[in-house]
């Protein structure tokens, strides 16, 4: 075809289109950023789910931006209306902020956005693809496909009986080479069509290029005619980022390595645009052993896929940040330990540190990472997330404990602020029974007596204690009393005794003491005893040392 043919077939494509790319270009200039800031972006469809990948690297995205005071913005891509959901934008803007991750730009709600780079939906920014797709008519470089659905699966038939590559290229384009009489025939005559590229591409090319995360990459040109523009005037992905990338500055692209099969198509795309193309971080997915064996955490199969779960059961925002940190660098931990104060944006994050191998997720060392962040808390923010947590998740629990907050905060203070703060919570849904014993109508006895302490002494223990138990005791004059209560009980009151001599005593004095612990909490094992009884007072202390003393009758 002549240039004057590319022209007219341009114009008679897209007549509507009166923007050139330059016009782009003046619309969006460069941004004024320091050397070296990057700007980056989370573009999800509007499903309203958010994967823990998906979060993971939102959060990866947000850390590349803040560390070089670049930019991080969010993108929706809604040219896939089947996958859309109702509300789908304001769910994602909701997980994203939960855990912190708040965009600088981009948007903002169902329908607003924030920035001059925008619009941020894909689905508004029709015209600006068609200007660059028009553009590429013009230089010869994109043609209309006009094969029927069933002329490309026959075609893709002969391809796998001849043995050769599947695909839309070289002899097999049919459509590449039509005379502009035809495409002209065939568009006025209303016949569906697809734009599609011109693969430059040779069989034995070779596409460079070097990922922030593997290092150099190389492999075959693309050779395709790639779709650049659906039939219903919509781009695919690969055309849509690389105009969007663009113009809305993007300089570096974070996104799964699922991705690198299709890394020269999208590079050979920027090249025919004219654009300098982005920098790339291919991450590798979050893995699960299954039966010994690694697979990707799937949303179907793994609960703990969706971001939702972590809230469901909840886990403190914070809890699940500092663990996604563990698996984007392998120094945040050791950093950690030496910052255990520092907010994670003081981490130095590099992400050329990401793993190339798919981080394995796992419950266990998030419960650990979690239960390290609930221990560091003041009591006052653990019983207000706890309020705040348990009014969606566990009405059970709220109406129990929304009446006095301080008595929940003061119950959470115990043991919370020495050298060695307890680690016993992991996620709120545990607190129901972590708190049980502070509250009438949940306390239960869940231990059995240890089996050294017979029933009848178990008895005796609780009968004397009552007859000196005084709640406003400190806490030496408190062990004292139990202490006192020892030798008559046949019990040691110093335990380095009992045990050069344990066969001259029913027991020693922490088995006295597990007695009281057991009758008033129902466990062997809590929190500093003294403290507990303080805080169930008096009267409901002695009620519940009669009634364990009356089950042992």
């Amino acid at each position: 075809m002549l240039d004057t043919d590319y022209n007219a077939l341009a114009e008679l494509l897209y007549p509507h289109i009166d923007k050139t790319p330059a016009d782009y270009e003046e619309i969006y200039p460069e941004r004024q950023l320091k050397e070296g800031a990057r700007v980056t972006r989370f573009a999800p469809s509007p499903t309203g789910y958010i994967h823990l990948g998906n979060l993971f690297s939102a959060m990866i995205r947000k850390l590349a931006a803040s560390v070089s005071d670049g930019v991080f913005f969010l993108r929706i891509e809604d040219t896939d209306k089947k996958r859309e959901v109702e509300n789908g934008v304001t769910a994602i803007l909701s997980g994203l902020s939960k855990y912190g991750i708040v965009p600088m730009e981009g948007m903002t709600g169902e329908d607003t956005e924030t920035g001059a780079y925008g619009p941020y939906k894909q689905s508004k920014r029709k015209d600006i693809y068609a200007c660059f797709a028009k553009d590429l008519v013009r230089k010869g470089l994109a043609y209309p496909c006009f094969c029927t659905e069933e002329e490309l699966n026959e075609m893709r038939e002969k391809q796998e009986k001849a043995g050769v590559n599947p695909g839309y290229y070289g002899e097999w384009a049919v459509c590449r080479n039509l005379s502009f009489e035809k495409q002209k025939e065939y568009i006025e005559s209303g016949r569906p069509y697809v734009l599609r590229l011109r693969s430059q591409g040779k069989p034995d090319g070779v596409a460079r290029t070097e990922d922030l995360i593997r290092g150099k990459i190389e492999m075959p040109e693309n050779t395709m005619d790639v779709v650049l523009i659906k039939s219903d005037g919509i781009p695919p992905y690969a055309f849509a980022h690389a105009v969007d990338d663009h113009l809305m500055r993007t300089t570096l692209v974070v996104r799964g390595d699922e991705w690198i099969a299709s890394l020269p198509a999208h590079l050979e795309i920027f090249k025919a645009l004219g654009f300098k193309p982005p920098k790339y971080a291919h991450i590798s997915p979050i893995m699960k052993l299954d039966d010994g064996n690694k697979r990707k955490l799937s949303k179907r199969k793994d609960p703990e896929a969706a971001v939702s779960y972590y809230s469901q059961q909840g886990y403190p925002k914070q809890s699940v940040l500092e663990y996604l940190m563990t698996l984007a660098n392998s120094n945040y931990e050791d950093w950690r330990r030496a910052n255990p104060d520092a907010p994670i944006s003081a981490f130095p994050f590099n992400i050329k540190k990401m793993s190339q191998s798919g981080a394995l997720f796992d419950i266990y060392k998030l419960n650990d990472v979690s239960k390290n962040v609930i221990s560091k808390m003041p009591a006052e923010e653990v019983a207000s997330l706890v309020l705040d947590w348990s009014r969606e998740y566990d009405t059970e629990l709220h109406s129990i404990i929304k009446d006095d907050q301080s008595y929940l905060t003061e119950l959470f203070s115990i043991d919370r602020y020495g050298k060695k703060p307890r680690k016993d919570i992991a996620m709120w849904s545990e607190v129901k029974d972590y708190i049980a014993y502070f509250y009438d109508s949940l306390f239960r006895i869940d231990d059995a007596l240890p089996e050294n302490i017979a029933q009848a002494d178990a008895k005796a223990i609780c009968e004397a204690y009552i007859n000196v138990f005084n709640f406003e005791d400190d806490k030496d004059t408190w062990f004292n009393k139990i202490k006192d209560m020892c030798a008559p009980l046949g019990f040691c009151p110093d335990v380095k005794q009992y045990k050069a001599e344990p066969q001259g005593f029913k027991g020693h004095v922490g088995d006295v003491a597990s007695v009281i612990r057991l009758s008033v909490t129902g466990r062997l094992n809590t929190p500093d005893l003294h403290s507990i009884l303080r805080l169930l007072g008096q009267e409901r202390t002695i009620k519940r040392l009669k009634a364990f003393a009356d089950s042992l009758s």
